[in-house]
């Protein structure tokens, strides 16, 4: 039975207003269902990272960061399932399975998501609750790097980047089980 918890909101309607730039994926478009492929393996997905590619970033941008967030989670903060941190300015594309932390340009770490892992971490939303959001989100930096480790945690992330964030870009696929 799913809970009528409401909507909550997008999380950049609550944050400083940015430019957007163009997030596109072969993988996963804008409010349509989430493949399994990319779905966490405890709800029979395969728990890979979509592939993402972006464009239109300000010229100025020094450092990328990626994020994948649920707000629909039925928690009190969401759920962070991918924080990926100081990617170079010169990457515009990620492949698919790139969560799984091989193969990063070099300085480019993931810090733990909610399952408490250092990768990706599929859509696994409780079984029968509604459609779940998967924000995929690309930040555009105005600094190389964020002045933090792979320690901190994804809100830690999250606050850094309301200080150091150009421009976003996102997609919002979608979630269900049962």
């Amino acid at each position: 039975m799913a809970l009528d918890r409401g909507t909550p909101p997008d999380p950049f309607d609550v944050l400083p207003a940015k430019p957007w730039f163009t997030l596109t994926s072969t993988d996963i478009a804008e409010g349509e269902p989430l493949a399994d492929t990319f779905a966490h393996g405890s709800v029979g997905g395969s728990n890979e990272s979509p592939e993402l590619e972006w464009s239109g970033f300000p010229s100025d941008t020094k450092g990328f960061v990626v994020t994948c967030y649920d707000p629909d989670a039925p928690t009190q903060s969401g759920f962070w399932h991918w924080v990926l941190v100081n990617l170079p300015a010169s990457t515009t594309r990620l492949a698919r399975g790139a969560g799984d932390g091989h193969d990063l340009p070099a300085g480019a770490f993931h810090v733990r998501n909610d399952y408490g892992a250092k990768e990706y971490g599929g859509a696994a939303p409780p079984t029968g609750d509604r459609d779940h959001r998967y924000v995929f989100a690309v930040h555009a930096l105005d600094v190389e790097r964020l002045d933090v480790d792979d320690s901190v945690s994804a809100a830690v992330v999250g606050f850094n980047l309301a200080f150091h964030t150009l421009a976003r870009a996102a997609l919002r696929p979608t979630y269900r089980v049962g």
